[in-house]
């Protein structure tokens, strides 16, 4: 791993405001994520297609820019992924490799389910399309959302066990990154299995993401302690 001096890690930046460059990227993803995301779930009307696309067809402005958001959670995660793979790589390449890479795998998907919000704009502007095409594309990107949070939950783990092995954070964040993995890949499967389930396991799981982020944001990394991977 290139080091630039004693003090700083990547262009001139200490390793402690590095974590925390880190930190603001990943704090990114929450409204970034909550907009482009969790707003679309606010417009539909479960068990009322006419309502539902009333709603969409209302608000193709914010619809619109929620793909945009969410296009943007895409960009950010690759360069976070990037970032925590620069941060952790000297406490274990091999689970800094596979954080990289289940990220990565993850990020295709969702860019790709971005095209099924594309296209209900495209029947929402075609009086000659069906209502029903508005449900059908609805329904595939709720489906590609729980095939990427398989991903989104499988990065945890080797994040986690990264953080619980570094010493230079918390061991109880590692430890809640792990356990959050689970909720994801629960909630993913548990929709496969039975859509109309509705609880969602996550949203009681996702306390470590959290305190990482926070975490990093504010307080960085234990630049002693860090350094010591280093020898």
């Amino acid at each position: 791993m290139e080091i630039y001096s004693n003090q700083t890690i990547i262009a001139g930046l200490s390793i402690k405001n590095y974590a925390r460059l880190t930190g603001f990227a990943y704090f990114l993803l929450i409204p970034l994520g909550i907009f482009g995301i969790m707003y679309i779930s606010t417009l539909v009307i479960e068990g009322d297609l006419d309502a539902t696309i009333a709603n969409l067809w209302g608000n193709q402005g914010l619809f619109k820019l929620s793909m945009l958001a969410a296009l943007l959670v895409q960009i950010v995660d690759i360069l976070l992924a990037l970032m925590l793979y620069r941060l952790f790589v000297s406490v274990n390449r091999t689970a800094a490799q596979l954080l990289v890479l289940m990220a990565m795998l993850g990020i295709p998907i969702a860019l790709l389910n971005e095209m099924n919000h594309g296209a209900i704009l495209l029947v929402l502007n075609n009086t000659d399309l069906s209502d029903s095409l508005v449900a059908l594309f609805l329904g595939i990107h709720e489906y590609g959302i729980v095939i990427a949070g398989i991903f989104w939950g499988l990065w945890l783990f080797p994040m986690g066990y990264l953080v619980y092995k570094s010493n230079f954070m918390p061991k109880i964040i590692g430890i809640a990154l792990m356990i959050g993995c689970f909720g994801y890949l629960i909630d993913s499967f548990i929709f496969i299995l039975n859509p109309d389930f509705g609880f969602k396991f996550a949203q009681f799981m996702f306390i470590g993401e959290v305190l990482m982020v926070f975490w990093l944001l504010i307080m960085g990394v234990n630049e002693e302690k860090w350094r010591v991977w280093l020898d």
